[in-house]
């Protein structure tokens, strides 16, 4: 008598590469907290502020990307994150070692778009569409926050000030953002 046949689910690099960004969005929150605390230590509550925002914002996207597996029937893998970096000397290396890292997620959300048209996921295409716009703004504000910083020469309250008057970044609730699983915070 022959064993009855296993069932084997194929998990497609789309999926697969979903699983690694919900790990690359909560290690890029976790990087944020660290950057926060930074600037908290140093009595900077207007970078402190932002920083935990972006975040959240980090932790969001993640748990959107896991709202859509859910939703598509594809039990999503939640994986350890990377090392996150606790040490800096000054307030452009944080901003600077941010911006690299929105470059990154963004290089990371485009290698998701090609898959996702490689394998005839239209809907995995359309999901990412959002997290595309996303990360226009993302790499704009860092970049804007970096150039600021660069010509406050030191003076982190002129940034402090600066952060207090303008909108750098997320402005709040977005309608049309994809469903964080357990919801947004």
């Amino acid at each position: 008598m022959t064993a009855p046949a296993q069932s084997v689910t194929h998990v497609s690099k789309f999926h697969q590469l979903l699983d690694a960004q919900v790990r690359n969005e909560m290690t890029a929150s976790q990087q944020y907290i660290a950057v926060a605390v930074w600037f908290d230590d140093k009595d900077l509550p207007q970078l402190a502020k932002h920083f935990y925002r972006q975040a959240l914002e980090e932790r969001n996207h993640a748990m959107m990307i896991v709202q859509y597996l859910l939703d598509k029937g594809d039990k999503p893998t939640i994986q350890g994150i990377d090392e996150v970096r606790n040490e800096f000397s000054t307030a452009d290396e944080l901003v600077a070692l941010a911006l690299e890292q929105e470059k990154e997620v963004t290089a990371e959300i485009n290698a998701l778009v090609r898959a996702a048209r490689a394998e005839d996921d239209y809907q995995g295409e359309q999901f990412l569409q959002w997290f595309l716009a996303e990360q226009v703004e993302e790499v704009a504000s860092m970049d804007t926050l970096l150039n600021v910083i660069k010509r406050a020469n030191g003076n982190l309250f002129d940034v402090e000030n600066f952060l207090a008057r303008e909108a750098v970044g997320d402005e709040g609730s977005d309608p049309s953002a994809p469903r964080a699983a357990g919801g947004a915070v």
